[in-house]
């Protein structure tokens, strides 16, 4: 639903169950939640599911069926299988083909086609598992123009002991550019709850932690760098939530003992009156 279309006093009580009515400041309102407070299967208003093996050589099977809403949380759990890769094709050059079997399965929850945003204060409270091969995120991708010149913002995304603030647009000679800030994380503190946040405006993107800024960056050095003059966060986003395994970034999970989950309180969107 495009924002231009929401009721703001109405449509967010009515849609979204049992939203704070809190406010942050500067002058935000919010314009749009999901509370997870429905157990059962997330909000079909508000979420369409990616499917099968998408990106990044990563080792797991996307499917609906590994998220959840239960005790207002809503619950991505990875999972260790066996099962028979109904795409498999001996000889293909394809990794999402030539792999006999699903060894893990998880969720990748996708609001395009349901909700986008062009700026705006993004927040969530959420809980990730830190163990090897695990790979969890928050990230926004724009809605026109293939990746990366639709531009990416990873506003909390997990590998290899680190967690990551990254955005990400077309760079110089088709290639893409990168504007990221790293922390190492301990498992002391991957056992509480922890707020991320992004300040997106016509000037600058910002990415928190805790109230803690990772990284700011300008949106003049964000446009591609083809010539064409188009800058990728001068559009409106939709927002992914996973759990990813393995892959090209996410480590090794021989040793990680499955199920294992990443646990988001609530997702806010506010933006400015």
């Amino acid at each position: 639903m495009k924002i231009q279309n929401l009721i703001l006093a109405t449509l967010v009580l009515t849609s979204c169950t049992g939203i704070a009515q809190e406010k942050p400041k500067d002058s935000y309102q919010l314009v749009w939640a999901d509370e997870f407070n429905q157990d059962g299967a997330p909000n079909p208003n508000n979420w369409n599911y990616e499917k099968g093996f998408v990106r990044n050589e990563e080792l797991q099977w996307y499917q609906p069926d590994n998220a959840r809403c239960e005790n207002g949380l809503l619950i991505i759990e990875a999972k260790k299988v066996n099962l028979p890769n109904p795409n498999y094709k001996a000889g293909s050059k394809s990794w999402r083909e030539n792999r006999p079997n699903i060894e893990y399965t998880s969720s990748c929850l996708i609001t395009q086609g349901k909700q986008q945003w062009q700026y705006g204060r993004f927040e969530i409270r959420a809980k990730i598992d830190i163990r090897s091969g695990l790979w969890p995120a928050w990230w926004t991708l724009g809605v026109q123009k293939p990746w990366p010149a639709n531009g990416e913002i990873d506003i909390m995304e997990f590998y290899r002991g680190k967690i990551l603030a990254n955005i990400a647009c077309l760079g110089t000679s088709n290639k893409t550019e990168w504007h990221s800030k790293t922390q190492s994380v301990d498992s002391a503190w991957a056992s509480q709850f922890h707020t991320w946040r992004m300040d997106w405006d016509e000037e600058h993107i910002a990415l928190y932690v805790d109230d803690q800024l990772m990284i700011s960056t300008p949106l003049s050095q964000l446009e591609n760098k083809d010539g064409s003059g188009f800058n990728p966060f001068k559009q409106p986003h939709y927002m992914l939530f996973d759990l990813a395994i393995g892959g090209q970034n996410g480590g090794d999970p021989s040793n990680t003992t499955f199920p294992n989950r990443f646990e988001v309180d609530y997702v806010r969107v506010y933006q400015k009156k």
